[in-house]
């Protein structure tokens, strides 16, 4: 396996972002109106019509970009988006599915996780290093589903031929060969030729019928892998933390110096199957142009959100607050635009859309260093929810946390049920709670229904009859001890 194949075996499993293949596919997938944007979002997403329609504007720019020509295309850059409201009122929710509804490559990360260089933390380059391992980890495995099918095909070969040799190997060392007696050398050769032709195809058949019916899944079969990862000085470099660069440096430099061995092992036919077919997906996957056009949608299609931003405004003149500050500078030449090193080559940062969002609770984004600032300039602001905006997220989304509820418990048999008034009570009861409380939005939800839901998600297997209906009195047998306890909510809810 040569030093691409093992990189590719490895990025197979790394990364979870969504990613568009190639770059000429903007025009295909992009080419949606920003009210098709919204209409798209309104499916996920409750009000904050705002905050869509600057996405949707965004996202149409990208695609208009795509259409000007040369020259002016490389002048034009992303208008980088500042959301502000408070936790839990959609802001995550409305980057992640833009991207997923353009199939970019996206990273969220949190602006409290980076620290200013020379400090102990991860730098802000390494966000776009972690954009660039989603890529390609992406387009791998969408590149190898495409060979899929000829994968699997070329690894059943393979399989019988294993199978049928080791099987007429054993065979001969029992004995009984074809007689050769009176005929001449030559004859007598083609005639063994022809004698072992047949039983070759015979086995090959028998063998074939035995798979195609998996009654040989559990048998041993003798098969050359590839050596576990290199191990050194008793620490285990697979090359798996996309953020380490210096550990990913150090397991290429030792892959280059020590490539993997073939060993011989034996393993089952199921685990043989699997492992001739990851090999032959990996041969059939041209690796390189998997990194360029990876690259290439990273640079004029990628997105990424920072979370927290407002987090990294100094509040006083402590250690962690001016760390803080100098991530602002940190991340300035990033969101401008600058030449990123990864181990798979720089990427330039220009037409990356950046999309910034933070609570801003005792601070403004004007505390933000001035030339951080001028680099977002679409502000949007997100409204806190109300009872009605909760009602709706219950409701109207096609993946509402009830119907995920019901999902998880027709899995059992159990056939739950929501009456609206019920639905009405927890929507009420959340904008109360978070009135009188930390405001967090639609996540108080999930914690209203858990409460709710707690026995029955308990007892489901258990259920007779196997239907449960949530009801309004439910609701306030469930939690109305809790909502009448203020210290106790606090804990609780």
């Amino acid at each position: 396996m040569t030093r691409s194949d093992a990189s590719a075996a490895r990025v197979a499993t790394a990364g979870t972002g969504q990613l568009r293949p190639a770059p000429d596919h903007i025009q295909v997938v992009e080419n949606l109106t920003p009210k098709q944007v919204v209409e798209q979002l309104d499916r996920y997403i409750v009000g904050q019509q705002d905050a869509k329609r600057a996405v949707a504007v965004a996202l149409r720019n990208r695609y208009r970009r795509q259409q000007v020509p040369e020259n002016l295309r490389r002048e034009i850059s992303p208008k980088n988006i500042l959301m502000i409201g408070p936790t839990g009122v959609g802001k995550t929710e409305i980057a992640r599915r833009v991207a997923r509804i353009v199939n970019a490559p996206f990273v969220k990360v949190e602006a409290t996780r980076f620290t200013e260089v020379g400090y102990v933390g991860k730098d802000v380059e390494s966000i776009i290093r972690d954009l660039v391992e989603i890529s390609v980890s992406t387009l791998y495995r969408q590149r190898l589903e495409v060979v899929r099918d000829e994968a699997i095909a070329r690894a059943r070969r393979r399989l019988l031929e294993i199978l049928t040799d080791q099987s007429l190997q054993a065979k001969a060392r029992g004995g009984g060969r074809a007689t050769t007696e009176g005929l001449s050398e030559a004859d007598a050769a083609r005639r063994q030729e022809q004698a072992e032709q047949r039983r070759r195809q015979r086995e090959w058949k028998r063998l074939e019928r035995l798979l195609e019916q998996q009654e040989i899944e559990d048998a041993e079969v003798e098969l050359e892998v590839e050596s576990g990862p290199v191990d050194v000085g008793g620490y285990d470099f697979d090359g798996s933390g996309p953020g380490d660069e210096m550990q990913q440096a150090l397991y290429d430099m030792l892959e280059e110096m020590f490539p993997p061995e073939r060993v011989r092992r034996r393993v089952s036919v199921r685990e043989a199957r699997r492992i001739l077919e990851n090999e032959e997906s990996s041969r059939l996957v041209d690796y390189e142009s998997v990194i360029q056009e990876a690259i290439q949608a990273v640079e004029s299609g990628g997105v990424v959100f920072i979370d927290e931003i407002d987090k990294t405004i100094p509040t006083d003149e402590s250690a962690a607050d001016v760390s803080a500050s100098g991530v602002q500078r940190d991340l300035l030449p990033i969101v401008e635009g600058a030449m990123v090193p990864t181990r798979y080559g720089p990427v330039r940062t220009d037409h990356i859309l950046f999309i910034a969002s933070g609570a801003f609770i005792g601070v403004k984004p004007s505390d933000l260093i001035p030339e951080l600032q001028g680099r977002f300039p679409v502000r949007v602001e997100l409204q806190s929810l109300k009872e009605d905006d909760l009602y709706e997220i219950l409701t109207k989304p096609e993946h509402a946390l009830p119907k995920q509820y019901q999902a998880l418990l027709a899995t059992e048999g159990v056939e739950l049920r929501f009456d609206e008034a019920a639905l009405r009570r927890i929507a009420a009861l959340a904008a109360d709670i978070n009135a009188r409380q930390e405001d967090i939005g639609a996540r108080r939800l999930q914690t209203l229904l858990e409460r709710v839901l707690e026995d029955v998600l308990f007892t489901a297997p258990d259920l007779d009859p196997p239907s449960v209906t949530v009801t309004a009195e439910m609701v306030d047998e469930r939690v109305g001890d809790v909502i009448g306890d203020e210290d106790l909510s606090l804990y609780i809810l």
